[in-house]
């Protein structure tokens, strides 16, 4: 079993950063990727970002250019910088790890807001 721990989120003004923080912790596991997703109210849930373990990353169209994905494999711990935010970033994010199964994190709150 996985737990996962997130932190980071907030309100934030139009064209602020945020950075995200989801940390995964249990039984011995090895993670092979992990990524956020996001679910704005009334809406489905999308990808926001993955990355790999090897490194290798993907983002969501709409955040292109202004969201990185980082991970930090010694702490089983992923990352989401977001900068440049806009009023539709505004959503409950959260984060997802895949061992031999998916887990998800309880989600973070991100209102983007002036």
């Amino acid at each position: 079993q996985v737990q996962l721990v997130e932190s980071g989120g907030g309100l934030v003004q139009p064209g602020g950063s945020l950075r995200l923080s989801c940390a995964a912790s249990g039984s011995a596991f090895s993670i092979h990727q992990m990524g956020w997703y996001r679910q704005a109210s009334g809406k489905q849930r999308e990808l926001v970002a993955t990355i790999a373990s090897g490194g290798s990353t993907n983002y969501g169209d709409s955040v292109k250019g202004r969201f990185t994905i980082s991970r930090d494999n010694a702490k089983n711990t992923v990352y989401l910088q977001m900068n440049s935010l806009k009023p539709d970033d505004t959503a409950v994010y959260y984060c997802r790890v895949l061992t031999g199964n998916f887990y998800w994190g309880q989600g973070t709150q991100v209102t983007v807001s002036s």
